[in-house]
């Protein structure tokens, strides 16, 4: 028992010991990964910040044509409402 009383302490330091080793290590690793990722984050961004003109380029273009396609539709509607409605409006005079 009394050995026991002595050595167990012993390991247990010896045990936290490398435990602590282990964590600064990993600590110091993930410093260093982060850092790592932290600069291809940063390079990621300064190309994205460069396409940001040919991005708002399209995002015009994709507009005008929207509405030149709304347009187009609006007009193409309005004839056919005007020859169906129009004949509707002659038929039924042609009632009274």
């Amino acid at each position: 028992m009394e050995f026991l009383l002595q050595f167990l302490p012993i390991v247990i330091y010896f045990l936290l010991i490398i435990i602590l080793v282990i964590g600064i290590i990993l600590g110091i690793k993930s410093i260093i990964t982060i850092n790592k990722v932290e600069k291809v984050v940063d390079d990621v961004n300064d190309k994205v910040q460069s396409l940001n003109s040919v991005f708002s380029i399209i995002d015009f273009t994709t507009d005008k044509l929207a509405m030149i396609t709304d347009r187009a539709v609006e007009v193409i509607s309005s004839i056919f409402s005007k020859i169906f409605i129009g004949k509707k409006k002659k038929g039924e005079d042609k009632d009274e």
